[in-house]
């Protein structure tokens, strides 16, 4: 909605623009590309690869926002960007998107038990719910005493980064 419907379009960006970009100016195998982020990031990795079946080979997440509209930041979020009308949020909730028939390569996930924000607004295990009941592959792994931070991410970056590399050297 008004004042970001024009000028925020981070999800065409992601998928479509941005690809193309790099398609044009690197050597870049389009039919191998992979998407991995943190947090709300982690959880636009998870919408991109979920709502565009077939473009990402690999996708990985840390820490992600895993079921936004039963948080209070997607709550906030999605009501500023998508308007009052929950039912929209559905196409943009990962863990909806699951519940709905969407599907998209194995996802890997890791998540710190200490994570300041785990319980109020991360939900992976609703994600994990989801992907159980529908048959869509999940590996969330769960790390005692890490929180959100970098620290975090650098301690299971090279996990991440092999996962991807071995996903997208196949074939």
């Amino acid at each position: 909605q008004e004042p970001w419907r024009d000028g925020y379009r981070m999800h065409a960006y992601v998928t479509r623009e941005l690809p193309e970009l790099i398609g044009r100016h690197f050597p870049a195998r389009r039919s191998a590309m992979g998407i991995f982020g943190h947090s709300m990031g982690g959880h636009g990795a998870l919408v991109a690869a979920l709502r565009n079946p077939g473009l990402y080979r690999s996708v990985s997440a840390f820490a992600p926002i895993a079921a936004p509209s039963q948080c209070p930041w997607g709550q906030k979020a999605f009501s500023r960007y998508l308007g009052p009308d929950q039912s929209r949020w559905a196409e943009w909730d990962a863990t909806a998107l699951v519940e709905g028939g969407a599907r998209c390569p194995e996802l890997l996930i890791d998540q710190g038990e200490a994570d300041q924000f785990l319980e109020r607004e991360l939900h992976p295990h609703l994600l994990e719910a989801a992907c159980r009941k529908a048959g869509q592959p999940l590996t969330l792994r769960r790390h005692a005493g890490y929180d959100h931070g970098y620290h975090f991410i650098s301690t299971f970056i090279a996990d991440h980064i092999r996962h991807h590399a071995g996903v997208l050297n196949q074939g």
